[in-house]
């Protein structure tokens, strides 16, 4: 039988990918929904967070190292049959009554270990599939297929909630997660996993003690690798300020919608849909332009209008939304000159063979600073208020964009010869 394409593998994969991307979404803005309507909380609506972003900077700092040992087919197989099981255990608790908030949280945990092993393996599958010449395309079809799913996924939400309830959202993921590794299985991927198990034929059986250790020296060479680039070094911790910023706004998006502007679950969906939106506008120009010639001034101004678009939404009074709905698209813009410039700038300047830790270790620190931010807000959220939370964090970036501006690594970022230590 004739080898498969590289083509009608990614179709194959990624066909299954939009589906799981949209009942994922499905399910997490009925998570959402129920815990803001069950506890009217912003603390809650934090801590489901924090359980959802904690396994990512727990396991995010090895989960490449280890993708890059194991078959990409195995990895996403066990991911997505893993974000199964955690939903039916929780279809089959939601069908016995009431579905307590503990549980859900509970959840939003376990499944945010399946995603810090499914999200790098899906990264990875695209270079190692398809020819180098079609990587910066086949990134924004990638890009196309997460968005157009979470959109869709947030619009079938608000439809399916009212009607429904929770336990159908969490049956259609189930559904959307067999369905994503069926297409896995039909692709036939034979990629991942060749180099470490020929590495390890070589070199024999080892034990844990000695696979642990090499799992640690490989993380502590992409730090080194990292940390002596010191344009990229910096920015890096000046996004970890941003993320501690920016992670409470997300979790107090349907708080503001629905307690300060007397929306419905609709509504919160549509402020969702609308930051979405914003963000694939956002790619489209930042493709057309390129953004300013020196990439980090590009992100500094990205900072800069995110908190101008924070600022706004949090001195808006009740009557508000519709100029809301506009400041959420403005913030939706702004995220991918932010991200956008700095994944170009890593691309260009660490040398391939760090790259996969490089990456892997720069999104592990920001997922450090996404639970301390939002434990943070749990603590505070309730007591300052939802909008005077988005002015105080609009008000910050303002100020960190220009904190950033002022650091001269960062400035000169573009024609820093600095290379890597050997």
């Amino acid at each position: 039988m004739a080898k498969r394409s590289w083509q009608v593998k990614l179709a194959c994969v990624w066909g299954g990918e939009l589906i799981s991307v949209l009942t994922s979404s499905i399910l997490q803005m009925g998570f959402i929904w129920h815990i803001t309507l069950s506890t009217n909380s912003a603390s809650m609506l934090s801590l489901a967070s924090l359980a959802g972003f904690l396994p990512l900077a727990a396991f995010g700092t090895f989960a490449g190292v280890i993708v890059d040992r194991m078959p990409i087919k195995r990895v996403l197989i066990g991911a997505d049959l893993f974000i199964a099981a955690v939903s039916a255990l929780v279809a089959a608790v939601s069908a016995t009554g009431a579905l307590p908030v503990w549980v859900v949280i509970v959840a939003l945990f376990f499944r945010a270990i399946g995603s810090a092993f499914h999200t790098p393996a899906f990264q990875t599958l695209t270079p190692l599939v398809a020819p180098p010449e079609h990587l910066t395309r086949l990134a924004g079809v990638s890009q196309a297929v997460q968005s157009g799913g979470y959109i869709l996924g947030t619009a079938v939400a608000a439809v399916i909630y009212p009607l429904w309830g929770l336990t159908a959202m969490i049956a259609l993921d189930v559904l959307g997660a067999l369905l994503a590794t069926v297409a896995v299985m039909v692709a036939r991927l034979d990629v991942g996993g060749a180099q470490a198990a020929g590495e390890a034929e070589a070199a024999g059986p080892v034990g844990i003690s000695s696979r642990v250790r090499a799992l640690l020296q490989e993380t502590a060479a992409g730090y080194r690798v990292l940390r002596s680039y010191r344009g990229l070094f910096a920015l890096l911790w000046c996004g970890f300020v941003f993320t501690l910023v920016f992670s409470p706004i997300s979790a107090l998006f349907p708080l503001m919608t629905i307690d300060h502007f007397g929306g419905t679950t609709a509504d919160a969906a549509t402020a969702e849909i609308v930051f979405s939106v914003g963000m694939i506008a956002g790619s489209a120009l930042l493709a057309s332009t390129g953004g300013f010639k020196n990439r980090a001034l590009t992100v500094v101004a990205a900072t800069a209008l995110y908190g101008a678009a924070t600022l706004v939404a949090g001195l808006l009074g009740p009557n508000g939304y519709v100029a809301f709905l506009a400041m959420s698209f403005l913030m939706g813009v702004s995220s991918p000159f932010y991200s956008g410039p700095q994944t170009a700038l890593m691309q260009e300047k660490v040398p391939p063979e760090y790259l996969g830790r490089v990456f892997g270790l720069y999104g592990a620190i920001m997922s450090w600073a996404l639970p301390i931010g939002l434990a943070v807000s749990s603590l505070f959220a309730d007591g300052v208020g939802a909008t005077l939370w988005f002015a105080g964090a609009g008000a910050a970036m303002l100020l960190l964009a220009l904190a950033t501006w002022a650091i001269p690594c960062i400035r000169t970022i573009e024609t820093d010869s600095e290379r890597a230590a050997d």
